[in-house]
């Protein structure tokens, strides 16, 4: 079976069928986009030069072996690539991806028990730097990775209709190489800066059921008990209660110098009042190893990822969470209500001024305090008829607060968006021609601005505002569609059909802010004016689909 898509923006191919006879099975897929075709069309001049795609690639290998045993294999493989600069300035380029490989073998002792054996290999690296300088002068590369090597164990155990058990355990070593950048030739002016890389052993077992109480009541609860391990080689640098580097300690191959351990646990439950009608609800305890290393206003591919250490503890949230959910016309409508609480600990912000990128002592710029958070989830979904979709809003709202970053009073989460609203439309006016429409709407992201400037000699600095007293442009957009299906596509005896989609993205032109940066007046000594960059404007698209079996 062939199914694919030529498209202006991008086009996309899928391959799968047997291998040998309904044993072994195969897929293959690949996209590709290529919207950088359209960037001298940009209304910004300063783009035409540019680059802008990405592609991916994905392969699985289903096998059957006999009743009892079945395996799996597939591997997943994406990068992004982004270049600037034209013929007068130097290139600057950027790049990120993912590879990851999964082995499973699903193995059945009985009609009771069943398992999961499996091991995943993932990474996740990016690079950025000037490689062809008009001179040697300016030329760097700076690269990072990610790694991770994970062996799993899941087992699910039928006790009887009314019980159904699971549980089992994982291992896990991860890399981390947060960064390291360097010039390209004897001439650069940049020297070799080297973040200290690290790595990290993590084990958890785990068991929940799920508990049929009469006609109604559906329970669920389980624990996960996590042990987190720093493992050498490693350099970790010692602070003084002012965050000042002491020294550092440096440890050896293998070695283990400092561990974490905790329980999760979780229980839920739902009660249905009859065939239209049911109440949710949940309470989870989390513990978070990895941590984000970031203070930027949007989020990029470049950012840290850091491992918990003898300076980071894990982050904790405790979470619950309750929701009515009501069905009309038949089941033909769903809609829902929920609302939740979070309470986070042991969060991690940023000194004002920190300096995040390739500092190796990066540890003693942050600050450590609580969070929480709370707000409402409202759905309304049409399943059923010619008109279908949904229309989703939430309410939200997230604050830290940290002794050390605001003089202490609570200031707004970086992640916060107190409004977001998603409307999806469908209408399939007959078997040839079909019609959507997607409508989103987000409040900006707060962000700290400058608000001022002081001058010392010949130095001058900008003042900021209190942490996160902006907020970042509201975001908007509508995407319409119209799809035209050839008429083979409902006769399962036709080997080929194809359809034709018109699609425009942003129909209204929204200059959505990616970044807020400010410069200089150009003849004013004292004024500075915000400049926003913003990615793509309206962007028309026209892709032809075909399925071949």
């Amino acid at each position: 079976q062939v199914d694919g898509g030529l498209g202006t923006i991008s086009s996309r191919l899928t391959v799968q069928g047997p291998i040998k006879k309904e044993e072994t099975s195969f897929l293959i897929a690949g996209r590709r986009s290529y919207a950088d075709i359209f960037l001298p069309l940009a209304a910004d001049e300063n783009l035409h030069d540019n680059t802008l795609y990405f592609y991916d690639l994905n392969f699985k290998l289903n096998h059957i072996l006999n009743e009892n045993n079945r395996f799996y294999v597939s591997q997943y493989y994406g990068r992004d690539v982004i270049k600037i600069g034209g013929m007068n300035d130097d290139p600057f380029s950027m790049s990120w991806g993912n590879i990851t490989t999964t082995v499973r073998w699903n193995h059945l002792f009985s009609d009771k028990l069943f398992s999961n054996f499996t091991f995943v290999r993932s990474g996740y690296d990016y690079k950025l730097g000037i490689e062809e300088a008009n001179d040697n002068i300016t030329s760097f590369m700076w690269r990072s990775n990610l790694g991770d090597n994970t062996l799993k164990a899941d087992f699910g155990y039928y006790i009887n209709p009314n019980n159904t058990v699971r549980f089992g355990a994982n291992a896990s070593y991860k890399s981390f190489e947060p960064g390291k950048v360097k010039g390209l030739s004897e001439e650069s002016i940049f020297g070799e800066v080297d973040v200290p890389a690290s790595n990290a052993l993590s084990y958890s077992l785990y068991a929940s059921n799920e508990q049929k109480i009469g006609e109604k009541l559906t329970l669920n609860y389980g624990l996960r008990y996590t042990l987190f391990q720093n493992i050498g080689k490693a350099t970790v640098y010692n602070f003084d209660e002012n965050y000042n580097t002491i020294d550092s300690t440096v440890y050896g191959n293998n070695e283990i110098f400092n561990s974490y351990d905790g329980f999760s646990p979780r229980i839920s439950f739902k009660y249905q009042f009859n065939d239209k009608s049911s109440i949710k609800s949940s309470y989870s305890r989390t513990l978070q190893f990895i941590h984000l290393a970031s203070n930027a206003t949007v989020g990029t591919p470049l950012d840290i990822w850091l491992p918990s250490s003898p300076n980071i503890e894990p982050q904790r949230a405790d979470q619950a969470a309750i929701g009515y959910f009501r069905n009309f016309l038949g089941n033909a409508i769903e809609t829902s209500v929920e609302v939740y609480y979070k309470k986070m600990h042991n969060q991690i912000d940023f000194k004002d001024h920190a300096q995040i990128f390739l500092n190796p002592e990066i540890e003693g710029d942050m600050r450590f305090g609580e969070a929480e958070a709370y707000g409402a989830e409202f759905l309304v979904r049409k399943v059923k008829g010619k008109f279908t979709g949904w229309i989703s809003y939430t309410l939200a709202h997230a604050e830290r607060t940290f002794e050390e970053i605001n003089d202490g009073e609570p200031y707004v989460s970086p992640f916060n968006r107190k409004h977001d609203i998603s409307v999806i439309l469908n209408y399939e006016l007959n078997k040839r021609f079909s019609f959507g429409m997607n409508w989103v709407y987000a409040s900006g992201k707060p962000v700290t601005f400058p608000t001022g400037r002081w001058e010392y000699g010949n130095m001058v600095a900008p003042v900021y505002s209190e942490r996160n007293t902006y907020r970042m442009p509201d975001y908007h957009r509508l995407d319409l569609s119209i799809t035209y299906d050839s008429k083979n596509k409902d006769n399962e005896d036709k080997r080929f059909y194809s359809s034709w989609n018109l699609s425009v993205y942003n129909v209204y032109d929204r200059h959505n802010a990616f970044s807020i940066s400010f410069e200089d007046v150009q003849g004013s000594q004292y004024e500075r004016e915000a400049i926003k960059t913003y990615l793509f404007g309206i962007i028309p698209s026209i892709t032809y689909n075909f399925h071949f079996k």
